[in-house]
């Protein structure tokens, strides 16, 4: 079985049913969800002239391959009404692969560890809740080490604990 840490998010419609529903789509299609974060609400970040998004961290436990896994996860966000039209825009429902195992996976439509996640804080955040010691493959710091570090100053906050 392989591991994936995820985070999905979304800004557009009822934010919070998009998250569920991108749960309920993530255990009937790609495995077992392990651990689920508390939902953060942060600004947008990068093209900030939209509503706000609500953000998750999840840990998946899949039989499928980390493109696999991508391709399911990529159909799941346009069963749910994901519209890539602005890069960086508004969106239903946005999952990103964040960890997969300790992989390290660099190809044209996938790259594990998610590129620019410790750059982050909505997703440092969550992810810090559910893998505080998880330890980043390439930069070889854990999730609280790379939350620290983090120069990001956009404000995340706790909006729904678990």
């Amino acid at each position: 079985m392989n591991k994936a840490y995820l985070l999905i998010g979304g800004n557009m419609g009822d934010r919070l049913a998009n998250l569920q529903e991108a749960i309920i789509n993530i255990r009937a299609h790609a495995g077992t969800v392990e651990k689920i974060s508390s939902i953060y609400e942060t600004a947008a970040w990068g093209n900030t002239q939209q509503e706000a998004f609500l953000n998750q961290a999840l840990l998946i436990e899949t039989i499928h391959s980390a493109s696999q896994l991508m391709s399911i996860l990529l159909d799941i966000e346009i069963k749910q009404g994901r519209i890539r039209s602005i890069p960086m825009g508004p969106r239903t429902i946005d999952i990103d692969i964040i960890y997969f195992n300790d992989d390290r996976i660099e190809t044209k439509e996938l790259t594990i560890p998610h590129p620019s996640m410790f750059k982050r804080n909505f997703v440092l955040i969550p992810l810090v809740e559910i893998a505080p010691n998880y330890l980043h493959p390439i930069l070889h710091k854990s999730n609280s080490a790379l939350l620290s570090a983090c120069a990001d100053d956009c404000l995340v906050h706790k909006k729904i604990e678990f």
